[in-house]
């Protein structure tokens, strides 16, 4: 009877000893030491629960007052249990220190804050690495206190070459990503929090892992990419360097369009607005289009993507309605020739004076021609219809 309660003692006594350590982090340490909140709040299960399990193995009963068989199977339950709890632990100890870390880190200005996110890339990624190596590490110890698994690793060693390359087969997979992920956040080629376009979708970095990289679109739905796909394809990342962008937007416009009052209206419309950071704007004819239409292209600088994407969608709205009510005739207009014979050709002429109409056939020269396109009665466009 008096192991048993030496037993219950030994476990009250260790989770007792818990309690007071975490007493004494949050109400005493944790006005001088920030880290003190992060192990409470960390820790708050698997202290305990280790405690507890660590109580239980000092304060086991002699073999005496159990079977041996019995007691073996317990003592081997009790092994395997503290390696777990001990193993949780120290893994919830690493993740409150790297919180520490994170919570250090500056991320008020977002895009801006370049150093910021790389750090905290790094240290969510190399947190999860030293997590994996733990976790493997404590699941071979388990497996090591069967004795079926020791003669199996004994046998293993012997033949060690030919498992490595076996193993190095079947996880290339596996530590090509894990590389990848590594490659990815010490290149400082992509961070948490970045800006990037992959596969044609725009979205933001909001979680890079030793698998997949998380990429939340700008719908809210979430991209799910292997991160080896980051090393072996390229991709858009519009804050690699810094938040400056530029907003481009593209007017496909008939020939008749006034360039000059055109480019003081989007001069106009560009300071004007808020989302313009003051760099520069320009209003360019950049192409002749094979369907006919010029080009027009206006551009703004803006600090981030945000502003970006907002200052493009103003000068799209308000360049439109500007050229609809002042300059209707710029607006996109297909031009048709016809060609007939001159049977034809009455009839159509008198219904459309105005358009051009090509006279093939007997008796229909270049000066008919001439004639029918400038000698209109009614003028207009020869070309339009």
């Amino acid at each position: 009877m008096g192991d048993w309660i030496t037993l219950g003692v030994s476990i009250a006594v260790a989770v007792l000893l818990v309690a007071a350590a975490h007493w004494v982090l949050k109400y005493k340490l944790a006005k001088v030491w920030n880290l003190a909140d992060f192990i409470v709040a960390r820790t708050r299960v698997t202290a305990y629960t280790a405690a507890a399990v660590v109580g239980a193995n000092l304060g086991m009963p002699s073999t005496d007052l159990i079977d041996r068989s019995i007691y073996q199977t317990i003592d081997h339950v009790m092994v395997i249990l503290m390696i777990a709890t001990l193993t949780a632990f120290f893994v919830t100890l690493a993740y409150a220190f790297t919180d520490s870390i994170l919570a250090r880190l500056d991320l008020s200005s977002r895009d801006a804050d370049r150093r910021a996110r790389r750090l905290q890339t790094q240290v969510r990624l190399l947190r999860r690495v030293i997590t994996s190596v733990i976790v493997t590490l404590a699941v071979a110890a388990i497996l090591f206190t069967f004795e079926e698994v020791q003669a199996l690793g004994a046998g293993l060693l012997a033949s060690a070459g030919v498992l490595g390359i076996v193993a190095g087969v079947a996880a290339q997979s596996t530590l090509g990503n894990l590389f990848a992920g590594l490659q990815l956040a010490f290149s400082d080629a992509l961070r948490i929090g970045d800006v990037v376009v992959v596969e044609g979708e725009w979205g933001r970095v909001e979680e890079l892992s030793l698998v997949n990289v998380t990429i939340k679109i700008w719908d809210e739905r979430r991209l799910v990419v292997p991160v080896a796909n980051f090393t072996t394809t390229s991709f858009e990342n519009w804050t690699k360097q810094g938040t400056n962008i530029t907003a481009k937007v593209q007017f496909p416009l008939d020939w008749e369009v006034p360039i000059a009052q055109m480019r003081e209206e989007a001069g106009r419309i560009i300071t004007a607005s808020d989302n313009w950071d003051g760099r520069s704007w320009s209003c360019q004819i950049v192409d002749i289009a094979e369907t006919g239409e010029i080009q027009v292209r206006v551009v703004a600088t803006a600090s981030h993507t945000d502003t970006q994407w907002f200052i493009a969608c103003e000068i799209r709205e308000q360049m439109i309605s500007w050229l609809a009510e002042n300059y209707p005739k710029s607006l996109p207009r297909k031009r048709t020739e016809f060609v007939a014979d001159s049977s034809e050709e009455s009839g159509y002429a008198s219904q459309f004076p105005t358009s051009a109409f090509r006279r093939v056939g007997a008796g229909a020269g270049a000066g008919a021609v001439a004639h029918e396109r400038n000698g209109s009665p009614e003028g207009g466009d020869p070309g339009e219809a």
